[in-house]
């Protein structure tokens, strides 16, 4: 008797994946034998890092460059995805984590409309156009995850622009979880908590008083890393949460609770 080929890996693409979540994310789903393409803005030098250590746990990663807030290069960056998923597989993927991001602190009366506005280009232009973009190269049955904030629940002064986007991403992830429940694409939303990376220039971690402060209104009375995160994306990613649907999943270590 001939035994059956072995099933294609599952293929996710990342948003942001040269650093912080989103490289914590690649590591976690290659540990779970989920191969890669992630995106990087600038920094090709960390992003082949990453496609290095994944290759190190013998699983692949592919980083092509992308500006998420730049909605017009997405029709070419299809096109520039379509030969590496033939190579990775089946032409087609299975899972999209709309990590990339940039932050943002000032007050509601000192934010310009340039700072709205590049804000509301990567936080939710790009993420919606960006999506829709993707989709038909999506497998049915596959999963989409966007990353929000625990600022979208609690308020911090110097936030709002940003969490406002961020809010406006989880209304847009019930309505991903609806259109696309026929195709069995499921869609949910990561909200982190604050996180010690070099996110906000390195603020949470690299700020003893600000790292100290939030340590103080959390729960398990700590910061968090960004594999706190990664692994738990790669595991709501898994077969086991595949009934997961339209819901915001806080990760924050019991943040302002």
């Amino acid at each position: 008797m001939t035994s059956n080929p072995a099933s294609p890996s599952k293929v996710a693409l990342v948003t942001g994946g040269s650093r912080g979540l989103g490289r914590s994310t690649v590591l976690a789903l290659a540990e779970r034998g989920v191969d890669t393409v992630f995106t990087y803005r600038a920094n090709n030098a960390e992003a082949e890092k990453v496609v290095a250590s994944v290759d190190g746990v013998g699983r692949r990663a592919v980083a092509l460059q992308l500006d998420t807030g730049d909605t017009a290069s997405f029709a070419g960056f299809v096109q520039r995805l379509r030969p590496v998923l033939d190579d990775l597989g089946s032409g087609r993927f299975d899972y999209l984590v709309n990590n990339a991001g940039t932050s943002h602190h000032a007050s509601i009366e000192e934010t310009t409309e340039d700072d709205f506005d590049a804000l509301y280009r990567v936080h939710l232009k790009g993420v919606f156009f960006l999506t829709q973009s993707l989709l038909p190269l999506l497998n049915d049955g596959g999963r989409i995850i966007n990353l929000s904030s625990g600022l979208a629940r609690f308020a911090f002064p110097g936030s709002a622009p940003y969490a406002s986007m961020k809010g406006a991403v989880e209304v847009l992830t019930r309505y991903l979880a609806k259109e696309l429940g026929p195709r069995g694409i499921t869609a949910n939303v990561v909200a982190p908590g604050a996180i010690a990376t070099d996110f906000s220039g390195g603020m949470v971690r690299d700020n003893p008083e600000v790292n100290r402060q939030i340590a103080g209104v959390t729960a398990l009375g700590r910061v968090g890393q960004p594999d706190d995160i990664g692994p738990m994306i790669a595991s709501l990613l898994s077969d086991a949460n595949g009934w997961v649907n339209a819901q915001r999943i806080e990760v924050s270590g019991g943040m302002q609770i």
